[in-house]
């Protein structure tokens, strides 16, 4: 198949990496990069399978300013929710393309180690099983593909981890041991799984690859961003120094201020994320310690 990958961060390279095992793939980015098969936006708009790996936080602008809707079928590879209005990406993507044409892409999957072929199992999430079926065909012997229909489960359970992995940055840069660690994450996956119930989500979901399986390996890694944000904040760091020492995005930043929102709008109890939200506005680590605890 020819399969068109739209971002050329580390994830769209990564997927673009796997795919090409089995398919003709072409790239494309904002800025130009010289790597093989790198083709203009108007070349990769013509494939009829796009891949798209943007930035959550950048992505609706760049569908409003780029995106032109061929009948392509489209694997949504970002996670999170939009900070500026609190939208899943279904919600987003939902403007531009029909159900029955997009499918979103969740699991546990550090890029380095997909670019290394070692095994990795993906759930592709979609409303038109057929869809699910043939982008999961696409994906070479090292990646086990799984299909659900519960699109909304996958996204939120993507988008929260994220944020449960900066908290448990946190815990580590704080030297609070594994105990809490354990605590935080578990009590992290009750949390989201909590929200995701408010919009519909399954809870099987949750218990699977696309929220536990990738929450474990989010919150327990220096190899997630996310993590290495609450790493920085623990040690007393704004957000503004941790995202120019990062050098790339970390997702979990615009969800926390989201899930803030959503929670303020729907007075939901999310004590984990409203923590993370106020860390990021400032909140001195130890106090808001003693604040969890006390919830």
């Amino acid at each position: 198949m020819s399969i068109g990958v739209i971002g050329a961060g580390k994830w769209g390279l990564a997927l673009a990496y796997a795919f090409s095992k089995n398919n003709q793939v072409f790239i494309h980015s904002r800025t130009p990069r010289e790597i093989p098969n790198f083709v203009s936006l108007e070349k990769i708009l013509e494939c009829e399978y796009l891949v798209i790996s943007i930035s959550t936080q950048q992505i609706s602008t760049w569908l409003e300013e780029n995106f032109v809707f061929k009948n392509q079928k489209i694997l949504v590879a970002s996670k999170g929710i939009e900070a500026v209005s609190g939208r899943f990406l279904n919600e987003i993507y939902e403007q531009y393309i029909p159900h029955a044409n997009i499918a979103f892409l969740s699991g546990p999957s550090f890029a380095s180690e997909v670019l290394e072929s070692l095994p990795t199992a993906l759930v592709v999430n979609s409303h038109n099983e057929e869809l699910s079926k043939e982008f999961a065909s696409f994906f070479p012997d090292f990646i086990k593909t799984y299909t659900s229909t519960d699109v909304i489960g996958a996204e939120v359970a993507g988008a929260y981890k994220n944020v449960i992995a900066i908290a448990a940055g946190i815990c580590e840069g704080l030297s609070l041991g594994k105990n809490a660690a354990a605590a935080l994450i578990s009590r992290g996956l009750v949390e989201m799984l909590r929200f995701g119930k408010v919009y519909g989500a399954k809870e099987e979901s949750f218990i699977g690859l696309s929220g536990a399986g990738d929450l474990f390996l989010t919150a327990s890694s220096t190899m997630s961003r996310n993590y290495r944000v609450g790493l920085g904040l623990a040690c007393g760091k704004s957000k503004e120094a941790i995202v120019e020492e990062l050098g790339e995005v970390a997702e979990g930043i615009g969800t926390a201020y989201a899930l803030y929102e959503i929670a303020k709008q729907k007075e939901l109890y999310l004590p984990i994320a409203r923590e993370v939200y106020e860390l990021l506005e400032g909140k001195n680590p130890r106090v808001s310690l003693r604040d969890l605890l006390s919830s």
